[in-house]
């Protein structure tokens, strides 16, 4: 699937960024908290909510903040009012970048999002000037030991998922945002909860980018963009040679 490598370069940017776990859990708790006031606080009756759960186990948040975060959104003890934003630009070598951001101030956002592109070798576009590049999916994620690769295909496919690519990285299910409560709760009766569940962008192709100043630059612009606190999602169309990965690595 087009952009596939995309994926793999973010998940070995990530293995480095593991000291970054208080930014992660920062994240993690405001998306709790909003998920919570936004919905019911019962996960089973908020899929937003229980995405969140499953991600927060997944970065082994203590039991105690995620309740904590959860009593907080729903008993509208949190002063702060959070808007989902989306930014949507080019970083070096024409690569396409969504932006997903959950912020209490607008203007402090766009003024920090912006900043990162200009500074990094981008620049921050009009609402829809990339998305249009992207697909809007559901996707699933299983870690490779919860099955095979077959029996997660057969039990996708029974499930109503559209694909499904299993590797070292482990099992990722797409299908349709509509059916991603249905294929969800098909593939958690058989495998136990998956490490993620959630709507995300992806690519329709990807852009090479096989110089390696580019890809520097590319990759701090993504690193700053990931760093920052209001910032939720970062989803890009980039294709990084693995010889190249491994040089700036």
């Amino acid at each position: 699937m087009a952009g596939h490598s995309q994926f793999k370069n973010i998940m070995h940017r990530k293995g480095a960024q593991d000291a970054k776990r208080a930014k992660v859990f920062t994240k993690l708790i405001r998306e709790l908290t909003v998920a919570a006031k936004t919905g019911q606080p019962d996960p089973n009756a908020n899929p937003r909510l229980r995405a969140a759960i499953q991600a927060a186990r997944a970065a082994n948040m203590p039991k105690d903040t995620v309740e904590r975060a959860i009593k907080r959104g729903a008993g509208g003890e949190d002063g702060a009012n959070y808007e989902e934003v989306r930014y949507e630009g080019y970083g070096p070598g024409s690569v396409a970048i969504i932006v997903e951001a959950l912020t209490d101030n607008r203007n402090r956002t766009a003024s920090e999002v912006r900043s990162a592109f200009s500074k990094n070798g981008g620049a921050l576009g009009e609402s829809n000037s990339v998305s249009f590049m992207f697909d809007r999916i559901a996707a699933i994620h299983y870690p490779a030991g919860a099955t095979s690769a077959e029996d997660m295909f057969e039990a996708a496919l029974e499930a109503g998922a559209d694909n499904v690519e299993s590797g070292e990285d482990g099992h990722e299910i797409t299908c349709a945002p509509d059916d991603l409560g249905a294929v969800r709760d098909a593939l958690e009766s058989k495998f136990g909860t998956p490490e993620y569940a959630r709507l995300d962008w992806r690519p329709q192709t990807s852009v090479p980018v096989a110089d390696e100043d580019t890809a520097r630059t590319l990759m701090k612009l993504l690193d700053v963009l990931e760093d920052n606190d209001d910032v939720q999602r970062v989803q890009a169309n980039f294709e990084i040679p693995d010889d190249v990965m491994e040089r700036l690595a």
